[in-house]
């Protein structure tokens, strides 16, 4: 993935992180559709105690903090209910239409809009603004340490975790040509 490709600095970062993010959550979640719903949602050793808690969770976490981003009502997130979605293929498609979200937030930054502030809106109290750059440089850890325990979970199951490490490195390319397809995003 060429820098010049997908632009220098802190915004071509963030594109890069978010169609990483993408890409990741498609590897593991297609991996989980090989499990039964039973396997899917089988207690394990984590901050959530199942695959299904925890791709939940992200993708809860995703809508929260990309409505937020947007400007829009984020705290509305609270007053619902966290989602449960038992079935891996209809959580990849919700979690895909979220990361594209997040591709294009990231897609329509500037220098100047990513040291914006954004509130964080919370039940009870308001939270001190944070810099748009702030606010995805959390997203995206958040996002790397859940599924960093979604992959270890995914570990003792009979399914092989997938590599998520290569999708950065030049002359991998061809070894998530496919998926980038599948996910409808350009090869770079």
């Amino acid at each position: 993935m060429a820098t010049e490709s997908r632009g220098a600095g802190l915004v071509g970062h963030f594109v890069a992180m978010a169609r990483n993010n993408a890409w990741a959550n498609h590897r593991l979640l297609v991996a989980c559709e090989a499990l039964t719903a039973e396997e899917f949602a089988a207690p394990r050793v984590s901050f959530f105690p199942s695959l299904r808690l925890t791709f939940n969770h992200i993708l809860d976490v995703d809508l929260y903090y990309i409505t937020a981003l947007e400007g829009g009502d984020a705290l509305a997130r609270y007053s619902e209910p966290d989602s449960d979605f038992t079935d891996a293929g209809l959580l990849r498609t919700l979690q895909s239409a979220t990361d594209k979200r997040l591709i294009a937030f990231c897609e329509r930054q500037t220098d100047e809009t990513l040291v914006r502030d954004c509130v964080l809106p919370r039940p009870n109290r308001k939270p001190p603004p944070t810099p748009v750059a702030a606010v995805l440089e959390h997203l995206f850890q958040h996002q790397v340490h859940h599924r960093g325990q979604a992959h270890a979970m995914l570990a003792g199951t009979r399914i092989k975790p997938p590599q998520l490490d290569e999708f950065f490195l030049a002359g991998e390319q061809h070894l998530r040509r496919d998926e980038l397809r599948a996910l409808g995003l350009p090869e770079v």
